[in-house]
């Protein structure tokens, strides 16, 4: 063990950094669930109901995202470097507000039919919340919870391969057969935006795996 690792046992650190994390989380997986269930859907009265759940979990998401922010600014010893509690915070709330992005598109939008492109894709925003979550609790312990926090991470990092498949799918089969421009641009912008929020879900695990680099 080197000296700066062996001194980390004896500088205390500021542990309330913790709970924010894991209610960012959870509540990320919150709003993943909706979005999933939502796409089951096709009524527009029940995309307006999700997207005022969802938009109220988002508004939860900011809460805490503010409190992280306010207890970076107060706390003179943190669990890992400033700069990487900053981006963990931030990349989760991207991620919720692209969640609340696709659904108020759907309601504005409102598209004829949903893809079917859009209910896998919303699976996968889902699975890879989870596998967040499970990351971020195991950061209270990062030398214990190696192996767990790179599985999830990878996890996160194989469902993003699978979601552009899926999304480059969903758009040769929206130009080859959507005949309504209108429809072909809608389509096309949701589309957009459930692969972006898979692409920022793998960017909070690269903050992760940052984070488990610098502590393990």
């Amino acid at each position: 063990m080197n000296v700066d690792k062996f001194l980390k046992f004896f500088v205390p650190k500021d542990h309330s950094f913790f709970p924010l994390f894991e209610n960012a989380s959870n509540n990320l997986v919150k709003a993943a669930l909706l979005l999933k269930e939502s796409m089951t859907k096709e009524d527009i009265a029940e995309h307006k109901r999700v997207n005022k759940e969802i938009r109220d979990i988002e508004h939860i998401g900011d809460e805490i995202t503010n409190k992280t922010y306010e207890q970076l600014n107060k706390s003179f010893i943190t669990p890992f470097d400033r700069e990487d509690i900053h981006e963990l915070t931030s990349n989760i709330d991207d991620v919720l507000d692209s969640i609340y992005g696709v659904s108020k598109r759907i309601c504005l939008y409102k598209p004829q039919k949903l893809m079917p492109v859009y209910g896998k894709l919303a699976d996968l925003i889902f699975d890879a919340a989870v596998e967040i979550e499970k990351a971020v609790v195991c950061l209270r312990e990062p030398v214990d919870n190696k192996e767990k926090i790179t599985a999830s991470c990878n996890n996160v990092r194989d469902i993003e391969h699978m979601a552009d498949e899926i999304y480059f799918e969903g758009v040769l089969q929206l130009f080859e057969k959507e005949e309504n421009p209108k429809e072909l641009l809608k389509n096309n912008k949701i589309l957009e935006m459930l692969e972006r929020c898979v692409d920022e879900q793998q960017d909070v695990t690269d903050t992760i795996k940052a984070i488990l680099i610098k502590m393990a």
